[in-house]
C-alpha cells in the first residue's frame, strides 16, 4: 500500500509539475471543464478542452500555462433550454468565472474561428483582466456578404484537385447520410467531410481530433448562425486596451478571404495580422513551428 501511496503521490507531483491540471465550473447548471497544459504565462482558450487541447504545440506550452476550456457548446445542456442560455454575455462571463477560480490575474485570451468573438469581446468587457488577444481563422463576421465571398473564392480561386476532393467526400457521406445522425455526431462528420475546405492538405481527415469532444449543436447553430451573423465588432474597439494578433491561413474557405479585415484595421487601436502560407482554418496546427515562432515575438514585443 506504501508503495501505491508514493506512486500516486509521484504522479500528482509530477502533473503538478509541469502545469497539468483539470477542474470544472457550474454555470447555470452547464457543467463546464477546464484542461490546464503548460507553464509560463497564463493564456484562457476558449472552446473545447478536449479539441484545443490537441491543437496547439508542445512547445508552445513550454510557454504558456494554457487553460482550455469548454463553453457551452461542448457539454451537454442538462435539461432543455432555450436561446437565452446562449448570449455571447453568459459565455464570457463564463469565462471570467474559470479566470477567477484559477486565479490566473490577467490572461492572454485566445479563440479560434467563432471563438476568436468570444476572446476580442472579452477582452472588451474585462480589459483589466486581459493582457493580449489572439484570434485565429476568423472573418470580421459570419453575415451573408462574407457567406457569398466565401462560394465566389471557392468557384473562383480554388484548384480543381480540392474542389474534385470535396465532392468525392459529400459522395462519400452523404446528406441523408448525415441528416439521420444524432445531432452532436452530425455536426462533426459535417465539418470532417468539408475539410478540403478547412485544411491545407485537402485530403487530411480530422476525425481523430473529435474523439471524445461532445457537441451541443443547438447552441452552435444558434451562435454561429445568428449571433455571429449580426455581431458588429466595432462597437467599443476604440475602449480596447489589449493588442490583438490575428492569425489567418491562406487556404482558409470556412471564413471569408483575409481582404475582409481591411476595412477594420484602422479601427483596431494595434492590430497584427499574419497570413500562414500553408495553412487552412488552423494555423496554430497545421503549421506549428511557424505559428509558434510568429506568435511568441509578437508577445514579446507587445510586453
Amino acid at each position: 500500500m506504501k508503495a501505491i501511496f508514493h506512486s500516486i503521490l509521484f504522479l500528482f507531483v509530477a502533473m503538478t509539475a509541469c502545469g497539468q491540471e483539470e477542474g470544472y465550473i457550474i454555470s447555470d447548471g452547464f457543467r463546464l471543464n477546464y484542461r490546464v497544459i503548460g507553464q509560463g504565462t497564463p493564456a484562457l482558450v476558449v472552446g473545447s478542452s478536449v479539441y484545443y487541447a490537441r491543437m496547439y504545440s508542445e512547445n508552445l506550452q513550454k510557454h504558456l500555462k494554457m487553460v482550455m476550456t469548454d463553453h457551452r457548446g461542448f457539454v451537454p445542456p442538462n435539461g432543455e433550454r432555450d436561446h437565452s442560455d446562449y448570449q455571447l454575455e453568459k459565455i464570457i462571463d463564463d469565462m471570467e468565472a474559470v479566470r477567477k477560480k484559477l486565479d490566473l490575474g490577467k490572461v492572454i485570451v485566445i479563440g479560434h474561428s467563432g471563438h476568436s468573438f468570444m476572446a476580442l469581446e472579452y477582452a472588451k468587457k474585462y480589459p483589466q483582466n486581459v493582457s493580449h488577444v489572439v484570434m485565429i481563422g476568423t472573418a470580421p463576421d459570419f453575415g451573408p456578404e462574407n457567406t457569398a465571398l466565401i462560394d465566389r473564392t471557392w468557384s473562383e480561386s480554388v484548384d480543381p484537385e480540392r474542389k474534385t476532393v470535396l465532392e468525392e467526400n459529400f459522395k462519400r457521406i452523404t446528406d441523408e447520410e448525415i441528416a439521420a445522425l444524432p445531432s452532436g455526431e452530425a455536426f462533426i462528420r459535417n465539418y470532417v467531410r468539408s475539410g478540403p475546405m478547412a485544411w491545407y492538405d485537402p485530403y487530411f481527415d480530422s476525425t481523430p481530433l473529435w474523439e471524445g469532444v461532445y457537441v451541443n449543436e443547438d447552441m452552435l447553430n444558434y451562435v454561429w448562425g445568428t449571433v455571429f451573423v449580426e455581431i458588429d465588432i466595432t462597437k467599443g474597439l476604440s475602449e480596447l486596451e489589449a493588442p490583438v494578433f490575428l492569425a489567418l491561413g491562406r487556404y482558409d474557405y470556412l471564413v471569408g478571404p483575409a481582404f475582409t479585415w481591411n476595412a477594420y484595421r484602422d479601427k483596431f487601436p494595434d492590430l497584427t495580422i499574419r497570413i500562414f502560407e500553408k495553412s487552412g482554418h488552423s494555423p496554430m496546427y497545421e503549421e506549428p513551428e511557424v505559428f509558434d515562432r510568429e506568435l511568441l515575438a509578437w508577445l514579446e514585443s507587445r510586453e
